[in-house]
């Protein structure tokens, strides 16, 4: 199952692009209203620069392009996607299994909680990457289940109190809101399901 890294890269970069402005409201609620434009410019980055990430082979392509999200993006996101992206590119062969990318993610997330000194339940983008790596560890995942998954996992982090990120200085505040890194992830990992079930 080598994904096919073009059309990957091309569906993530315009669902982020067009979310900008509704991640940037919900970042307006809890955060510094920069997520979607900071997102925007990254990915609007990786695509100036697909020509040199598709020259490489999956796992350097997906190291290169978290690299550029790290420079481009700014702020704790750059840091914490582009460790996504670069673990992902670590864990997975040139050409993986969908059990290979279940490894990688969980793999990721881990990572991700190490950067981001975050866990579970904190309303970060962990807490909808976290149960979607756990459900397609599970082997009964589907692209259905698992995009039904990440959108319950970013609406359920509404009722969240923030414990890390920007938000937490919020308190109680940041408590009926979004998570604007959750949304984003969810809005990846929905465009990656298209991709690879060939509706995107």
């Amino acid at each position: 199952m080598a994904p096919p890294l073009q059309a990957l890269i091309d569906t993530v970069a315009a669902r982020i692009i067009a979310a900008s402005e509704d991640l940037t409201t919900l970042d307006s609620a809890i955060g510094d209203a920069d997520h979607g434009l900071n997102m925007k410019r990254g990915f609007e980055a990786v695509l100036a620069d697909k020509a040199n990430i598709l020259a490489k082979p999956l796992p350097e392509a997906l190291k290169a392009l978290g690299m550029t999200l790290v420079m481009k993006v700014g702020g704790a996101s750059g840091p914490l996607y582009g460790t996504l992206f670069m673990t992902l590119g670590k864990e997975l062969p040139a050409e993986p299994t969908l059990d290979d990318l279940a490894r990688a993610l969980s793999a990721a997330v881990e990572a991700l909680k190490a950067r981001g000194k975050a866990d579970f339940n904190n309303k970060t983008m962990l807490d909808v990457l976290g149960p979607v790596a756990v459900h397609l560890s599970s082997g009964q995942a589907t692209f259905a289940s698992v995009r039904a998954l990440a959108a319950e996992s970013a609406q359920a982090t509404v009722p969240m109190k923030a414990i890390r990120g920007r938000a937490s200085f919020l308190g109680e505040r940041s408590i009926g809101h979004m998570d604007p890194g959750s949304r984003s992830s969810q809005i990846i990992i929905e465009s990656v399901c298209e991709v690879l079930e060939g509706t995107a």
